[in-house]
């Protein structure tokens, strides 16, 4: 591979032109293609295989024009101190707000006014209007939600609270300025790191380019396919962060190359034959986690997971093609003035270098190798302490109940509770299905008694059927609050039950809802963590092996991600589910982790670790494979790798870390998680446990069975066979020489 990558950089380099015109020819293609699709809709939230899901769907059959996946809205009303609700006064403006809401959209279904619907708190204090759209929330027109946000204006004017929930308010969630500073601190890290403006420069452009062809692409097809708003974020923040990698290694090899006495054309081949082939199984071990999400069943998740692999793909590709094409525009600015200038001087000199002072890599890497005991316990009890809190870990689904206590959800959350009870924001709707015995009525009635005598049941509604009389719906409203255990457990009493009335009556007894589906979507989770866990680290480890030739290599890689992963977790706890630093970080509200997150990380922060493994560990290998000691090919691999491994994790940390800015809790988590993954994986797992685990090990860190050798495929990563088709070991070792000044100073 390493021989065919090699051929592709000459080739990108040489037609440069036509390599740069291909792809800026992609990029407004994906524009045109975004800027003309139509606006998409909301993704489409289902989980296959459960009972709410299996409920939810069966009450589309039977009840066609309830909307049952539309928008709803709550306008909340609360009397002032001494007043009701009940009085003619608040009568009178509640009437009208409800004539408003009728007239005030075409995309509304239904509007329940709360006196006729007995929607008035037992106190009399505050009451509430139910608003239910034909549409899902993201297809609601702007018109729509002006119209709900006027709502209740003259009623606030005359001593009223009101307050608004429900989804309908929901919107494309807002990221904010603060991805535009992350891009800025990649931009100066990339400075300090090349001393040149024009090196520095161009992984941003390449990775800015791949982004706009992904997420543009996202953009054009996010009808067709139904992908939700969040998708193209995520694909966003991960092909932005891998964009800039895979293009940092390439540059700094190429780099690398022209200090060793290779003409430009040549060093650009040689960096997409070496840096190139760590970028290609880089990007595989990436778009392995990213597309095994599928493994969960959930379509959204799939889709997510299908569209940032996309992206990643293309990071590659533009790694492998348009980055050497830049390089050849690049010139001898891709130096810095300081770096030229020096050449210059040591080519005036006859060619003899000033001795090379050894840099922080190869500083860090000594002490290591004397101290690898030391290092590695302070690591891993290190991370161990900050993975504490993950112990104490609630997942559940963000909610109104969730959000920060200033917005109008929560308000409006707050007032239902006081004057409903916790558990009217989260009710349990029952579907009886009785057509297979014709008696859903009957069946209806003995779940309505049986449920009403279950703990943790406030209210139960009498049944509703429909007009086949073959279905009918409960309305349960629980005790507690919808996150909670007492909740959870409830529906499972009931679903119990539902097992038992099945037996008797013949009749199907579905718990669903809003909480039901958070249940169901949780267990999903946890229950498909493990599989995918064996998936994504099994696949990944063949791969690694093939890479690394080795056998512990690929094992301490993955049990040094397990590592990193949940002392990330704890941090994410910490933050979000205890409150530590949430002012610092601007989350408003504490609560449980999204149910989605432990996985979610798994996959994404395990295809990014990897990218350090394979960036760092690989130029320890080439070194090996060349004949140094293993003490030294740690040295050399830190010596070449370290500073710019430090820099791509800085980058991607101030990417990820950019999200966390994010309007969207959802948005914010996800992000201050893969920032802190990334900076636990690459600073402490990847510099400090890595080396001390090779130092330790010697050289059975390289050993493979000489079967298992003889049948893994020989991808050459570390470009042995190519350094012997090219006739190496004349124009300088890794260190750079005489040679490599001279040609530095050409160029």
């Amino acid at each position: 591979m390493a021989t065919f990558l090699y051929k592709l950089g000459r080739l990108a380099f040489r037609r440069r032109h036509y390599v740069a015109l291909v792809w800026v020819a992609l990029l407004a293609l994906a524009g045109v293609g975004a800027a003309s699709a139509s606006t998409a809709t909301s993704s489409s939230f289902s989980i296959p295989g459960t009972e709410a899901q299996k409920a939810f769907d069966l009450l589309e059959q039977r009840f066609p024009g309830a909307s049952a996946d539309g928008a709803t809205a709550r306008v909340v009303f609360k009397a002032p101190s001494g007043e009701k609700m009940t009085d003619a006064g608040h009568k009178a403006e509640v009437g009208k707000i409800v004539d408003e809401l009728k007239g005030g959209s075409d995309q509304v279904a239904s509007v329940a006014d709360p006196y006729a619907a007995n929607a008035v708190s037992q106190d009399g204090r505050t009451a509430y209007i139910q608003v239910s759209y034909k549409v899902s929330s993201m297809e609601l027109t702007d018109g729509t939600r002006t119209a709900l946000e006027d709502a209740g204006g003259d009623a606030r004017d005359s001593g009223m609270a009101v307050e608004i929930g429900g989804d309908a308010l929901q919107a494309v969630p807002e990221t904010g300025t603060t991805e535009i500073i992350g891009v800025a601190v990649a931009a100066v890290v990339l400075v300090i790191t090349f001393g040149s403006l024009v090196a520095a420069g161009l992984p941003l452009l390449t990775a800015l380019i791949g982004v706009g062809v992904g997420v543009s692409t996202i953009t054009a097809l996010a009808n067709v396919l139904d992908l939700g708003s969040t998708t193209s974020i995520l694909a966003m923040m991960i092909g932005l962060a891998v964009g800039i990698d895979y293009a940092l290694f390439i540059v700094s090899r190429y780099r690398a190359e022209l200090a060793e006495g290779r003409e430009r054309e040549e060093a650009a081949g040689r960096a997409a034959g070496t840096a190139g082939s760590a970028v290609v199984f880089a990007g595989l071990t990436v778009v392995i986690a990213l597309v095994g999400l599928a493994v969960v069943n959930i379509p959204m998740l799939t889709k997510m997971g299908f569209a940032a692999a996309g992206t990643v793909v293309i990071a590659v590709l533009i790694a492998l093609t348009l980055v050497p094409a830049m390089l050849g525009f690049a010139g001898k600015r891709v130096h810095g003035r300081k770096a030229r200038t020096a050449a210059e001087a040591t080519a005036s000199s006859d060619g003899k270098p000033a001795e090379e002072k050894p840099n922080m890599g190869t500083r860090w890497a000594r002490f290591v190798l004397r101290r690898p005991v030391a290092v590695l316990v302070t690591a891993v009890v290190g991370l161990g302490v900050i993975a504490v809190p993950a112990a104490s870990l609630e997942m559940g689904l963000p909610d109104d109940g969730s959000q920060p206590t200033s917005t109008t959800q929560r308000k409006a959350y707050d007032l239902l509770s006081d004057g409903f009870g916790p558990g009217f924001n989260g009710p349990l709707m029952l579907v009886v299905d009785g057509k297979a015995e014709h008696n859903a009525k009957e069946a209806a009635t003995h779940v309505s008694d049986t449920v009403k005598k279950m703990d943790g049941v406030a209210v139960v509604t009498p049944p509703a059927l429909d007009k086949a009389g073959d279905t009918a719906t409960i309305t349960v409203i629980p005790k507690d609050r919808p996150s909670s255990v007492g909740t959870e457990d409830l529906v499972h009493s009931i679903r119990d039950a539902g097992g038992t009335i099945r037996a008797d009556d013949g009749a199907d007894v579905l718990v669903t809802g809003a909480t039901a589906m958070n249940i169901d979507f949780s267990e999903k989770m946890n229950d498909a963590l493990i599989p995918y866990l064996a998936l994504v680290v099994g696949l990944a480890f063949l791969l690694l092996m093939v890479v690394f030739r080795s056998v512990l290599v690929p094992l301490k890689a993955a049990l040094g991600f397990l590592l990193s992963v949940v002392a990330a977790l704890g941090a994410v706890v910490a933050v979000f589910q205890w409150g530590w630093l949430a002012g610092v970080l601007g989350v408003e509200q504490t609560g449980p982790i999204m149910s989605m997150m432990p996985i979610f990380m798994v996959g994404v922060v395990f295809g990014l670790a990897m990218d350090y493994e394979v960036f760092l560990v690989t130029r320890m290998r080439e070194a090996y494979v060349h004949g140094e000691r293993p003490g030294e090919a740690i040295v050399t691999g830190f010596k070449h790798g370290a500073r710019v491994v430090v820099a791509a994790a800085v980058i991607m940390i101030a990417v990820f870390g950019g999200f966390i800015g994010s309007t969207e809790s959802m948005i914010k988590m996800i992000g201050f998680g893969l920032a802190i993954a990334v900076f636990f994986d690459a600073f402490v797992v990847r510099m400090a446990i890595v080396p001390a685990v090779l130092a330790l090990l010697g050289h059975r860190a390289w050993w493979l069975p000489r079967w298992l050798d003889r049948a893994l495929p020989n991808v050459d990563v570390e470009g042995e066979t190519l350094r012997k088709e090219l006739g190496d070991g004349t124009d300088g070792g890794p260190d750079g020489g005489p040679g490599g000044n001279r040609e530095l100073a050409r160029v």
